[in-house]
């Protein structure tokens, strides 16, 4: 599949460049936000003028937050079916296989492009179930009861500069809503598009699953590779209840003049567990970092991350877990691949409390350096305050097997399709715990990147 091709889209309002009060004024115009969210919206931009950039991790300096676009909207309504899309939107969304997807095995599926939701639709059966998957946008007008309690609480305004951002500019992500005791079988989607070149996405996403109740979210992001930078900068916030298990699967494929820079975060309730599957593979650079919160008593994460640099790119991502109440359990598993000059970062957390007594958690942090020009760091931070905490790290970095290589080779393959048969086989763990579907296109993506059609 080529993610690599604009379309010709008429908008309905660009702003300028630049971001100040005055903008704000307009997206909430835009968008016919409720006071609350206005204020929020104005709170956050004062947070952001006065945060400074990460004094750690990636180089930003590429990134020029005063040329960036921070508002597009598109010239279309709210569409329920493909088919009342303008036609450049709903071939962008063709090409991309997303209405296909829709059919085969999705429960609901949200599209975004540029900075609003454009098409948001769940299977009328499981409306009945008192489910509620919504554009952001109009969760906050429609469902302030459900939204705003739970609305910059988990991932506070004042976070970080970028989480800051994106709630003084943000524009389209989904509000996924699940009552007491329902479970999805099938999964919940959503795809992020950005079409224009210089511009900025800020997406908000609010999962709130009650007592007992279970569903998967995915979500997908592509954009066309151009010269100037552009920023994608999300907040996710997930709130697991009692006995409650949540997953929240990403596919990260932006074009390598994005910087990716997200905050997500989960608070999670006695018994609950929260999955964090992450893939990134596209951006210049990416900063990704799921966050579990477990504050109740018994309550489980697991975080698997996949980063995959090549060329330029720096992908610095991983996993924190925070053991707030005992009996608490997590998981953080970690897999990059650096390779064509790339350089792939490990970055993470675990916090135990004084209180989080027998609390475990286990952290494994691999490495694959495919060529001599590439890199792999690791930067493991961990604060036990109980006594009777069990806490285990294990790190390995290593080259391709040359033998493996010269083998595959000898049996009829390209150096590139050896390399790739290789690098799938130390994924493995990753793409059993995605959608078919996606682990076949991922496995592409890294034929691509191997034969330098990418990037």
């Amino acid at each position: 599949m080529d993610y690599d091709f604009s379309v010709k889209a008429e908008y309905a309002y660009v702003s300028p460049p630049g971001i100040d009060e005055k903008l704000i004024e307009e997206i909430s115009r835009q968008k016919d936000d409720p006071v609350w969210v206005e204020d929020i919206r104005k709170k956050a931009l004062k947070e952001f003028l006065e945060s400074p950039m990460p004094r750690w991790g990636p180089d930003l300096r590429g990134l020029d937050l005063n040329n960036l676009i921070y508002y597009i909207k598109p010239l279309s309504k709210r569409a329920s079916s493909w088919e009342e899309l303008p036609p450049s939107i709903r071939e962008t969304f063709e090409r991309l296989g997303v209405p296909e997807a829709e059919r085969k095995f999705l429960a609901g599926v949200g599209a975004q492009f540029e900075s609003e939701m454009v098409y948001h639709n769940m299977k009328k059966e499981l409306e009945s179930q008192g489910i509620i998957f919504a554009a952001m946008d109009e969760a906050v007008k429609e469902y302030p009861e459900l939204v705003r309690p739970y609305f910059g609480k988990v991932v506070p305004i004042g976070d970080n500069k970028f989480s800051a951002l994106t709630y003084a500019v943000w524009g389209g992500g989904s509000f996924l809503y699940v009552p007491r005791g329902v479970k999805l079988e099938k999964p919940v989607y959503a795809y992020y598009r950005m079409n224009s070149s210089n511009e900025g996405t800020f997406d908000r996403t609010l999962i709130v699953a009650e007592e007992d109740s279970y569903v998967h979210y995915i979500e997908n992001c592509t954009a066309p590779r151009y010269s100037e930078a552009s920023l994608h900068s999300g907040v996710v916030e997930v709130v697991v209840k009692k006995g409650a298990k949540v997953r929240y699967t990403s596919i990260q494929n932006w074009s390598k003049n994005v910087y990716n820079l997200v905050t997500e975060r989960a608070r999670v309730y006695e018994n609950g567990r929260m999955e964090w599957v992450g893939g990134n593979v596209g951006s210049a650079v990416t900063m990704a970092y799921p966050a579990s919160y477990l504050v109740g008593k018994g309550a489980s994460t697991q975080i698997l991350s996949l980063s995959m640099a090549s060329g330029k790119q720096e992908i610095d991502s991983g996993g924190k877990a925070y053991h707030i109440a005992q009996d608490t359990s997590s998981v953080i598993q970690s897999k990059s691949v650096s390779m064509n000059g790339g350089k792939s970062t490990y970055r993470g957390i675990v916090y135990v409390s004084m209180g989080a007594k027998n609390s475990k958690s286990y952290v494994s942090c691999d490495s694959l350096i495919v060529d001599e020009k590439s890199s792999a760091y690791t930067y493991p931070y961990e604060v036990v305050k109980s006594t009777d905490a069990s806490v285990v790290h294990e790190a390995t970095a290593g080259k391709i097997n040359k033998h493996a290589l010269f083998y595959l080779q000898s049996r009829g393959l390209k150096e590139s399709q050896a390399t790739a048969l290789i690098i799938s086989g130390y994924l493995e763990d990753f793409e059993r715990q995605i959608p078919a579907d996606f682990a076949v296109e991922l496995n592409r993506l890294i034929e691509l990147e191997l034969a330098e059609k990418v990037g």
